[in-house]
């Protein structure tokens, strides 16, 4: 099912995430909502019909215990070392799922790159910016919507980082 931001109830996006499109003049943003959950970037994916690397994955972990949002590509994982050394910060982890909720408002599955229920620091990886369009939550793991990955970080408040793990 495809609808816009405007349509609060019917467009899947999570009270809060369609309360932060408005605020950010984004009503018309095209959120699809499917039937079967999207929590993980291949679910995403599949359900999309995009690339694994066009799905933008919001991920908290915690900078010397103060949460960051890190932005990633569906295909890629964050290498925490280099979130620590961008962050100048002596230890990074994943931030555990209490966490998450508390500091963006919500679930694991469904956070969105930005409408938080706090501000936080955040990290866009470069790989975001290799495509036209990056698929992304909209609050809940039902739901995801489309922009262009400037855009994107540029309403998430993101600087842009080299922080995905790199392969041998």
């Amino acid at each position: 099912m495809t609808t816009t931001a405007s349509d609060t109830e019917d467009s899947g996006a999570h009270p809060r995430f369609a309360e932060a499109l408005r605020e950010l003049g984004l009503e018309g943003l095209e959120i699809r909502r499917f039937p079967d959950a999207t929590r993980t970037a291949a679910e995403a994916a599949a359900a999309v019909g995009c690339e694994l690397s066009q799905i933008c994955k919001s991920l908290i972990f915690a900078a010397d215990g103060v949460p960051v949002l890190v932005l990633m590509d569906g295909a890629s994982r964050v290498d925490a070392e280099l979130v620590r050394q961008e962050l100048g910060a002596e230890k990074v982890t994943r931030a555990k799922a209490d966490v998450v909720r508390e500091t963006t408002g919500y679930a694991i599955g469904g956070v969105p790159p930005f409408g938080h229920r706090n501000r936080t620091r955040v990290l866009a990886d470069r790989s975001l910016l290799d495509h036209d369009i990056v698929w992304a939550a909209a609050g809940n793991p039902h739901a995801v919507f489309p922009m262009e990955p400037k855009d994107l970080v540029a309403h998430a408040g993101a600087t842009v980082a080299d922080v995905r793990e790199r392969t041998a």
